[in-house]
């Protein structure tokens, strides 16, 4: 069967980890934490030393952690993929990266023989664990093909959006739009509480109205109900999509993006406060009444 070497066991990760295994896939592992593998292993998966040790005799690299940073470290870091990674074997990146950091990887990785596919994704961890995620890639067609097997073992979509690149461009404008509905989303609940209106009328209002994005659906119920536990998305994340977000539309549109510089903003702020913790708490920052300390 072929073989996948996956690296980065996070809420997302360990699922789409466990899909290969479901599939039928030799699977080699590595996460910073080896904890977060131990049913993975106990499943039949390997355990890697490194992403270095990992990537040997790998078909596919997937990788799914957080930023640039962990991206560029896991694969072109002093123990990295890339110099164990056979040439022609397919470096898939599911993270949610910067565009400049995508494109840079796929003019880096491929100068070393892989074959790279921005290939970010969208859903919740209960989709990831049930390969029903959507993966939005950015690849030469003829590549996304030869990755296609390696692929629908942890989406149900496929959009395939251009060049290399083109799958983050749009993954951060799902996450930037994301980012705008949930941050307008607490200044409004806020401001209901504040106002007293019966929030049990204000929570079917919303649901019923032309504004009831699933973002909206999902966080309203929370956020009325300050019910955040089981978190998915986190506040520190949804920050650093977001503020990629801006950067790219900086360097695209002549006027400034004040829209997603305010959602940047409210992010920053949850961020410092709660930065581990789901990015609807945010509520708890601005529902303070005015002249409260």
């Amino acid at each position: 069967m072929p073989r996948v070497a996956f690296i980065g066991l996070g809420r997302m990760g360990h699922g789409m980890a466990g899909r290969y295994l479901d599939a039928g896939f030799t699977v080699t592992l590595w996460n910073r934490s080896r904890a977060k593998a131990e049913d993975l292993i106990a499943r039949g998966a390997h355990w890697a030393t490194s992403p270095e040790d990992a990537a040997i005799d790998a078909d596919a690299v997937v990788t799914m952690v957080a930023d640039d940073e962990a991206s560029r470290a896991v694969w072109l870091g002093l123990n990295g993929a890339a110099k164990t990674a056979k040439a022609g074997t397919i470096a898939i990146e599911c993270s949610t990266v910067s565009y400049d950091h995508a494109r840079e990887m796929g003019r880096e990785l491929n100068a070393r023989g892989l074959i790279y596919i921005d290939c970010p994704v969208t859903g919740l961890p209960d989709a990831a664990a049930a390969g029903k995620l959507t993966l939005l890639a950015g690849a030469d067609a003829a590549d996304l093909e030869r990755a296609r097997p390696f692929l629908e073992p942890i989406g149900s979509t496929i959009r395939h959006f251009g060049a290399v690149g083109s799958g983050t461009v749009y993954k951060l404008i799902n996450n930037l739009l994301g980012a705008i509905q949930i941050a307008g989303l607490a200044e409004g609940l806020a401001i209901a509480e504040q106002a007293g209106l019966d929030m049990k009328l204000v929570l079917e209002s919303i649901q019923a109205g032309v504004a009831a994005s699933p973002q909206v659906q999902r966080h309203s119920k929370r956020m009325v109900a300050r019910d955040f536990s089981g978190a998915t998305f986190t506040a520190a994340l949804r920050h650093k999509d977001a503020a990629y977000a801006v950067k790219l539309a900086e360097s695209l549109l002549a006027d400034k993006p004040l829209v997603s510089r305010a959602a940047v903003e409210s992010y920053a702020q949850a961020k410092a406060a709660m930065p581990d913790d789901d990015e609807g708490r945010m509520i708890e920052l601005v529902s303070r009444p005015k002249g409260a300390v």
